[in-house]
């Protein structure tokens, strides 16, 4: 008989079994592209944006809504753009609605700069623009991609969405970009434009600033943790089936380290597993080792966070790993943990706060983003 596999997974899209919960947001999300509603949505990294989008994808799919994903975390330049948009566009609405790669790639002929195709190992259409064009065609090839979504779907009669991956990118690659895709956007009340963002600041600043051409543009969802109800019957539910028991207490413990962080719960849960014999029964022995464990795997990470972060901002990791959700700025704060003056702990925090390390959880009270990276403090950061 096989061994049974490991049924936590952190790291790749949730799938199937694997995906937890959000069955509010996904609801919303799903009648919100039925309906041609643009939506932007907040959260941390690890919150699982991508997995939410992709299993609301898979559903709409299956009831013909044709749905195109880029990822601008993958665009160095916006000829790299150009690329994904054509890409998606070709694979994703205009294959399944033409069915003939002949047909389909005929959409492109009318833009400014032709781009290349090649077809790769595995027969499919990989897209190129070469470098050196004006920047006005290159302007101009972008405007016709993002023009394409809604002709196609106007020309069809099919529900077309357009997903943007870490969207807040488009401000590195020309500060300009977001004039040019709203100016287009719109203009397409029937095309649902979804926005995924893990950089905070730079998300509000794109949607909530009336100086920012998306000002308002989009229906706003921010994705929390998951609640311990939740992620307690997920935990239990994975662990009982592939044969494995779990200890009194041992769930609520998980949560209580993890505080419902998708990606941390997830990773703990993929240790224990791990840590617990086959049709055995994990208990506290077996989560002090996955902890461990899973502090041996970030340590190279949370190493590279600590040596890029100066004093004072160490102090206060140290802090807020030490008495989380403490009143930082109070002297009796400061003093229990050497602080400095509040003047310079306010920096510091408003340094950590915008480089998404600490969380703001109210006026006055913050707590280390990462879940794990607070234990690290704890065991190595002196």
């Amino acid at each position: 008989m096989p061994a049974r596999r490991n049924p936590f997974n952190f790291g790749d899209l949730a799938q199937d079994e694997g995906f937890t919960d959000r069955e509010e947001e996904l609801r919303s999300l799903e009648a919100d592209i039925l309906n041609g509603q643009n939506v932007v949505v907040f959260a941390p990294r690890r919150y699982g944006k991508s997995s939410l989008v992709w299993r609301a994808g898979r559903d709409l799919v299956a009831e013909g809504v044709l749905i195109a994903q880029v990822d601008l975390m993958r665009t160095a330049t916006k000829e790299q753009l150009a690329a994904k948009l054509a890409q998606a566009v070709y694979e994703e609405i205009a294959t399944p609605l033409f069915r003939a790669r002949e047909r389909a790639t005929q959409i492109f002929q009318r833009l400014r700069i032709q781009p290349t195709m090649t077809l790769d190992t595995s027969g499919a259409v990989r897209f190129s623009f070469t470098t050196g064009a004006s920047a006005e065609d290159v302007d101009g090839t972008l405007e016709r991609l993002l023009e394409l979504p809604a002709e196609l779907s106007a020309e069809r009669n099919r529900r077309v969405a357009l997903v943007f991956d870490e969207f807040q990118e488009v401000l590195d690659l020309d500060p300009r970009l977001p004039s040019l895709m709203r100016a287009v956007f719109q203009s397409q009340p029937d095309v649902s434009h979804v926005y995924l963002g893990s950089k905070r600041s730079m998300m509000e600043r794109l949607f909530n600033d009336e100086n920012e051409p998306f000002w308002r543009s989009a229906k706003q969802m921010e994705l929390d943790v998951i609640p311990a109800d939740a992620f307690a019957a997920f935990i239990r539910e994975r662990f009982a089936a592939t044969g494995r028991a779990l200890g009194p207490g041992v769930v609520e413990r998980v949560l209580e380290l993890t505080g419902g962080h998708p990606y941390a719960t997830q990773e703990l849960c993929y240790e224990l597993w791990e840590e617990t014999a086959a049709d055995g029964t994990a208990g506290d022995a077996q989560l002090d080792a996955a902890l461990s464990q899973v502090l041996r795997s970030e340590h190279a990470h949370f190493t590279r966070i600590w040596d890029t972060v100066p004093r004072t901002q160490r102090l206060v990791l140290q802090a807020l790993s030490a008495e989380p959700q403490g009143a930082v700025m109070s002297a009796e704060y400061r003093q229990r943990h050497g602080l400095p003056v509040s003047s310079s702990v306010q920096r510091a925090l408003e340094s950590l706060t915008t480089g998404e390390l600490v969380t703001k959880l109210r006026p006055g009270s913050y707590r280390v983003a990462e879940p794990f990276l607070a234990e690290w403090v704890r065991r190595y950061g002196a």
